[in-house]
């Protein structure tokens, strides 16, 4: 019982982390296209 407990929640975390690696690497990878964009028209000035 309590090891099927145990797996259960494992894989809950599992997933948690997986789903906030997600929404994480969306938002630094538009954090970055914000400052390359920035970069870029510096550049072109």
């Amino acid at each position: 019982m309590s090891s099927k407990r145990a797996m259960r929640q494992a894989q809950k975390q599992a997933f948690a982390k997986h789903r906030s690696n997600i929404t994480n690497n969306r938002f630094n990878l538009k954090k970055k296209n914000i400052i390359n964009k920035k970069n870029k028209d510096k550049l072109k000035d």
